[in-house]
């Protein structure tokens, strides 16, 4: 009998159901942090002011905030590596904007220091970048056209602390709308952007972002890579 009994009890296994794997919790952040969840990077920064994400499964997140007249929130998943070359699929399942949010695919690079924008929609009193930066061109894709601008930041945070560099905009002339699946692809803008003379470094991280400024707002946001 002992011979046969881890083949019985391995045959007894199979025949069971498999056991249910809990899906990881989902977990509230209110105050500055990166990190892991379930398989993607997430970042939550705020300068101050009444903001929470909750991460959800895989690339899913929601964020809540009410921020005073010169709070900023930056909050998105995604990865911690982020790539000149990939597609990006998302679904905005709830986007209530404010006077002054979007929902950007949003990232740094190093050497040069850069902080890019794809912008897809965005609140009712604000288009980014602003009214005083000048458009450098345009690029299609995923069905739409992106104005592309570069703006500068002096002395101001980044991930290499206070430092002065350039932000590379691409931002849809017409605002995406929510509640259905969509894409970005990032070597699209990537290439119109060195056509204009603006180069992207080593690339850190890469996330879909919903950024706030001086607004009040929430969204519910799910990502991929195609």
């Amino acid at each position: 009998m002992k011979y046969f009994e881890p083949i019985a009890l391995a045959l007894v296994a199979l025949l069971l159901p498999a056991a249910h794997q809990p899906d990881p919790a989902t977990r509230q952040l209110c105050s500055n942090q990166t990190g892991m969840h379930d398989g993607y990077f997430f970042t939550f920064w705020k300068s101050s002011g009444d903001a929470c994400m909750t991460l959800g499964q895989r690339g899913g997140y929601t964020t809540d905030y009410r921020l005073g007249t010169r709070e900023n929130l930056v909050a998105g998943k995604g990865w911690r590596v982020g790539s000149q070359t990939r597609t990006i699929g998302y679904k905005v399942n709830q986007f209530e904007a404010g006077t002054n949010s979007y929902q950007t695919l949003y990232g740094w690079s190093t050497d040069p220091l850069i902080e890019y924008y794809i912008v897809e929609d965005w609140g009712s009193n604000f288009t980014p970048p602003g009214d005083d930066a000048k458009p450098l061109g345009t690029v299609r894709s995923d069905g739409g056209t992106y104005t592309i601008y570069r703006t500068q930041r002096v002395e101001q945070p980044s991930i290499r602390g206070t430092q002065t560099f350039y932000q590379y905009w691409s931002v849809r002339t017409q605002r995406q709308t929510f509640g259905e699946d969509r894409k970005i692809t990032f070597a699209n803008h990537v290439a119109a952007w060195r056509k204009a003379g603006m180069q992207l470094g080593t690339m850190h991280y890469q996330v879909l972002a919903t950024e706030g400024f001086g607004s009040t707002g929430n969204s519910a946001v799910t990502l991929w890579q195609e």
